[in-house]
């Protein structure tokens, strides 16, 4: 069976920035499985796979534009330290959840001074090229409970629940 639409997917991979350094890998653990066509992973490596089947090997340049979008430099904002009420201690590189125009997002800490917090609410990956290698494990048909909720379940990876 190939990927395409309304496929789960279980694949093995290693992903790393241009400098080769790994940011993520699934190798020593569980491959990641994903419903295909439904967004459930970056777009550049959902098209690449498209047409592969259980054996094949893939290796993936994702653009920015194709992964988590290139860097938005109004999304870095300074804010009053005051809003972060309740937290002693606040440094470069903690991250908080906070409610934003679409819903719930992640910033990261930039810079602290005596009376501003600089924030970024990019994600840390915006801007980004990132290289893919990895080997399809598995491809099957999803299930209609699946493809209404549109994400794979866990568990059997071979066969639909």
């Amino acid at each position: 069976m190939q990927v395409a639409a309304n496929t789960v997917v279980a694949i093995h991979y290693t992903l790393t920035n241009p400098e080769g350094q790994v940011l993520d890998s699934s190798q020593g653990g569980a491959p990641l499985a994903y419903l295909h066509g439904h967004s459930n992973i970056i777009p550049g490596l959902e098209n690449a796979l498209v047409g592969k089947q259980a054996g094949d090997e893939f290796e993936v340049v994702v653009a920015p534009a194709e992964a988590y979008g290139e860097r938005d430099a109004n999304l870095v904002q300074q804010v009053q330290r005051s809003a972060f009420q309740g937290v002693d201690s606040i440094e470069a590189g903690m991250q908080f959840q906070t409610q934003g125009p679409g819903g719930p997002m992640v910033v990261t800490v930039v810079d602290v001074s005596e009376e501003e917090v600089t924030i970024d609410a990019n994600h840390p990956l915006a801007g980004v090229e990132l290289n893919f290698k990895g080997q399809i494990e598995t491809v099957r048909a999803a299930s209609e409970e699946e493809v209404q909720h549109g994400h794979a379940h866990e568990g059997d990876l071979a066969h639909p629940h």
